[in-house]
């Protein structure tokens, strides 16, 4: 059944757009403060279609992510009162406390590894400005580990290039299945 493949050929031609530069900023700020939905998914894509401007793709990611992260911070510093009770009623209540105990044990390194990894940063950038992190810090912690991993991204992509791009179109859909596969014996490992 070819699910996957309908929607990689949207993508490729989305990443192609002449706004899209601007809805991976976009996208990258929000992500950092609110929306769920990690910037990878449009700079991968974008960095393979295009694999000379990867690079500006990865700082345009770093940059907004990083300012989106700053937004992050002020709500946890001016606002948490307003959203802590639709945060202990939603899915992120878990990760918060989670990502408050990291942020007093290890502090830059919570928001560098939180930069990094596919860990919701979100979650820290609030966590941190409700902690009233020293703001330098933050910045710097945020800037390497938001930069190494887009950075990485973009680099084997475009480093792919229409290579990685012929062998996705052609497996699309089998690792598209095996990921879904994945995520339900995650599950049900997780729940075991």
């Amino acid at each position: 059944m070819k699910i996957f493949s309908p929607l990689y050929e949207r993508a490729m031609t989305w990443s192609r757009h002449r706004r899209a530069p601007w809805f991976l900023g976009g996208l990258s700020f929000a992500e950092s403060s609110f929306f769920p939905i990690p910037p990878d998914v449009m700079l991968a894509p974008m960095s393979l279609a295009s694999p000379r401007r990867a690079w500006w793709f990865a700082l345009l990611t770093t940059l907004t992510s990083v300012a989106g992260g700053l937004f992050g911070y002020l709500i946890g510093h001016y606002a948490f009162d307003a959203i802590e009770p639709w945060l202990r009623t939603s899915a992120y209540w878990g990760a918060y406390t989670q990502a408050a105990a990291w942020f007093e044990a290890w502090g830059f390194w919570a928001i560098f590894v939180a930069g990094f990894s596919p860990i919701p940063y979100k979650v820290f950038t609030i966590a941190a400005g409700v902690a009233s992190m020293a703001l330098m810090p933050f910045t710097l912690a945020s800037l390497i580990g938001r930069g190494a991993r887009f950075f990485l991204v973009a680099g084997l992509m475009a480093w792919g290039g229409a290579r990685m791009e012929a062998v996705l179109r052609k497996y699309v859909d089998r690792l598209g299945w095996a990921t879904v596969g994945a995520v339900v014996v995650g599950v049900l490992l997780y729940r075991a």
